[in-house]
């Protein structure tokens, strides 16, 4: 809600969706049904001729309302989508609306039925996507993944997008949502810190553990996280126990298997953080920071480590030294790992929707299209300073950021080894009960047992349907 998008988040968290980060569930929820039920049959949609060029029928003249969540990437990224929208539809107004509150902007417009043709709904107060589309609020987006490539009509959308896109923007059975950019997790670190000290990126959790003493020794606290949303701790936590558990403990997390938080990998996983905790590596505050000020706390070499999305460094271009090296690196390995030390979590982030009750729906899934060209990709690589679902989508030429070239090494490293779990956007309320089960954590107010306790007995009821 990277802020692709915390980001990220998922900032656009939502990567991954960091924006499980707060428990908006409940109030949305309510608000969503009941705007639905006193809809009235929703807003008249405009709709034109089909072509080969205009493959949803979007109205010439027909306005376009735009809400852009401003977090990790900004909101620079989506003009330029809008100046692409223009030279295609130069008699449509295309309107621009960015800012950090999703739900507040957007849910009163769902309830009375006029809300905009195309949102970014990521970040803190994204509306939650289970939620909107029990509540009938999504347009289905087959037709999305149907139409001709803008590069190569010959091809289909859903031939150039990136492994897993579908899957991640299916929701109960359904492609709703377009989770556009591809985002790697993991730890961050600075390059020239390291080197100044002669440190090396630890590849096992003893090595991690064990340089910890040493980095606490030089002044400099081990770990900072982003304590006031949980969620970045959580995707620390879930990586470990899945690169532990292999993709048997993935497959059945995603599936609220309950019985997996009786089992090794999630308490390797539970007791690792919490050695964080015991030793007293945390950055002192950090539990009670927002990204940003964790994340500039580490900029300024106060801390070692960050967990974040590849968002992190687009999301610090301003507070980031010039020369901070910013690196990124997998989790590192716990005894006995199914998977090898380069597996990462990866995979497609920062939802888009056209709401179903759009007026201009078939100018948003159009909006849509023109975002996966490789002029949309390369555009939002310069940006925004990361890559898109669109395979091989970036300009060769367009030079990237040191944290950013990092992320694509790793992904390379990674090779097969890149694992995306679906857990935060099918049960929103599982992910909002673990948020509040790691911050208690972290702030040693609990401990694992009671932890694993905690979140199964929230994965019951996710399995007994109270998500």
């Amino acid at each position: 809600m990277g802020s692709t998008s915390e980001p990220n988040r998922l900032s656009r968290r939502g990567l991954i969706q960091r924006a499980a980060a707060l428990g908006i569930v409940a109030v949305p929820a309510a608000g969503l049904l009941s705007g639905c039920a006193s809809s009235g049959g929703g807003t008249k949609q405009e709709n034109g001729t089909k072509t080969a060029t205009n493959p949803f029928g979007v109205v010439e003249t027909a306005p376009l309302d735009v809400v852009i969540f401003d977090g990790g990437f900004g909101d620079d990224y989506a003009k330029r989508f809008e100046a692409m929208y223009r030279t295609e539809h130069p008699k449509a107004k295309v309107s621009h609306t960015a800012t950090q509150n999703i739900t507040g902007l957007v849910q009163p417009r769902l309830n009375a039925g006029d809300p905009p043709d195309i949102i970014d709904d990521s970040g803190n107060q994204q509306i939650k996507l289970d939620v909107l589309e029990k509540a009938g609020q999504l347009t289905d987006l087959t037709p999305l993944l149907q139409a001709p490539s803008v590069d190569d009509p010959s091809k289909k959308v859903s031939d150039i997008l990136m492994p897993g896109t579908v899957d991640l923007g299916t929701v109960n059975g359904k492609f709703v949502t377009l989770q556009y950019v591809y985002t790697v997790f993991g730890l961050w670190y600075s390059g020239k810190l390291f080197k100044q000290h002669g440190w090396s990126e630890p590849k096992t959790w003893d090595d991690f553990i064990s340089l910890g003493a040493e980095i606490k020794k030089a002044g400099v606290a081990p770990f900072a996280h982003q304590g006031k949303y949980p969620y970045y701790i959580d995707v620390a936590i879930m990586d470990l126990a899945i690169k532990n558990g292999g993709t048997d403990f993935l497959t059945r997390i995603d599936k609220m298997d309950p019985t997996i938080w009786d089992e090794d990998p999630a308490r390797n996983a539970i007791e690792a953080i919490y050695e964080i905790v015991q030793k007293d590596y945390l950055l002192p505050g950090t539990n009670g920071m927002t990204h940003i000020e964790s994340q500039t706390a580490w900029n300024q070499y106060k801390a070692a480590f960050i967990p974040c999305g590849a968002w992190l460094e687009n999301e610090q271009l301003k507070a980031t030294p010039s020369d901070f090296e910013m690196t990124f690196m997998p989790m590192p390995s716990l005894s006995g790992d199914k998977m090898p030390f380069q597996a990462i979590r990866g995979g497609a982030n920062e939802p888009y929707i056209v709401p179903r009750q759009a007026k201009n729906a078939a100018g948003g899934m159009e909006f849509m299209r023109l975002m996966l060209s490789k002029k949309g990709a390369t555009a939002f690589a310069q940006a925004a300073n990361s890559l898109t679902v669109v395979k091989d989508g970036v300009d060769p030429s367009v030079k990237l950021r040191p944290g950013t070239q990092s992320t694509v090494t790793a992904l390379k490293a990674a090779g097969a080894n890149v694992f995306n779990p679906t857990y935060v956007t099918d049960y929103s309320a599982f992910a909002t009960d673990m948020d509040n089960a790691s911050a208690e954590l972290m702030a040693n107010r609990m401990k694992p047992d009671q932890w694993l306790k905690t979140v199964k007995a929230s994965a019951q009821k996710a399995a007994k349907g109270g998500s």
